[in-house]
């Protein structure tokens, strides 16, 4: 579980380290561009997505040891701590998931909003 975890931990490093990057995305897009701001605008939700993803996993992986860990439990004592333990990882991931689903929404949004400019935008066709 220990091992799943750091891999989490390292994907969602190298996820933030590769998307955090606005300078490899305005080279992507054209000064000449009129929707340049709405492909940045999408650009940057898609790597906030990814950054938000492997966190939601994360803590996914967080109460599945929590779980197994409560299993596992013997004691009256070492119940107790793990049902805490259980209930903190299980609201940690109710908040990722609302994160999520928020970033998604963001997402559509954005690439929404970029349709409808390269619409705008499109030659007429005589």
């Amino acid at each position: 579980m220990k091992l799943a975890r750091i891999l989490a931990g390292v994907v969602a490093t190298g996820v933030v380290l590769v998307g955090a990057s606005p300078v490899a995305h305005a080279d992507e897009t054209t000064p000449e561009s009129p929707c340049a701001t709405q492909e940045a605008q999408v650009a940057k939700a898609e790597d906030a997505l990814a950054r938000v993803t492997a966190v939601f996993a994360s803590k996914k992986d967080r109460v599945a040891e929590a779980e197994a860990a409560l299993a596992a439990a013997t004691t009256d004592k070492e119940r107790a701590k793990a049902e805490k333990r259980l209930a903190k990882a299980v609201a940690k991931a109710a908040d990722a998931k609302k994160a999520k689903k928020a970033q998604k929404q963001r997402l559509a949004k954005a690439q929404e909003r970029l349709a409808e400019c390269e619409a705008e935008n499109a030659p007429a066709a005589p």
